[in-house]
């Protein structure tokens, strides 16, 4: 794994899911790039994707996670950035996939919809798993295009 932080953004919704995982990161060890919310006030997803696409398009972070109130909405955001592959997950093995098959380099996380142990369990799985490259690099390549 890179030595670069670990980018992490959320909305309200997913805020305190965010400091969880972020305080799981750092006992880890780990470098964390806090992109926001700073609270639970209401705020626009969208404006979070953005800067997770910033923040890897700029090569500050290789990885990130990005959490709202059920995921879909900022994981929509996401994938309009083409620096940004992001992946709806809701258990390890959709984590671990993600990464094997298509080289995610964002999940996502919907806060209202899974718990805080099952998010740790696919944070630990997406950051563990290595792309498996081979016959999955024609497919993952058209989706830079």
């Amino acid at each position: 794994m890179s030595d670069k932080p670990i980018a992490l953004a959320s909305d309200h919704a997913g805020f305190d899911l965010k400091e969880e995982l972020k305080s799981a990161l750092s006992k880890a060890g780990l470098a964390v790039l806090d992109l926001g919310a700073e609270s639970h006030d209401s705020v626009d997803y969208p404006d979070f994707a953005d800067a997770m696409a910033g923040a890897i398009g700029e090569g500050k972070a290789d990885r990130g996670i990005l959490i709202c109130g059920t995921g879909i909405g900022i994981g929509i955001a996401a994938n309009r950035h083409s620096a940004l592959r992001a992946a709806l997950c809701h258990d390890s093995t959709t984590a671990r996939l993600c990464r094997q098959h298509n080289n995610a380099n964002v999940l996502v996380l919907g806060a209202r919809v899974i718990g805080a142990e099952v998010a740790k369990d696919c944070l630990t799985a997406f950051l563990d798993t290595p792309y498996e490259g081979g016959r999955h690099e024609r497919r993952v390549a058209k989706l830079s295009r």
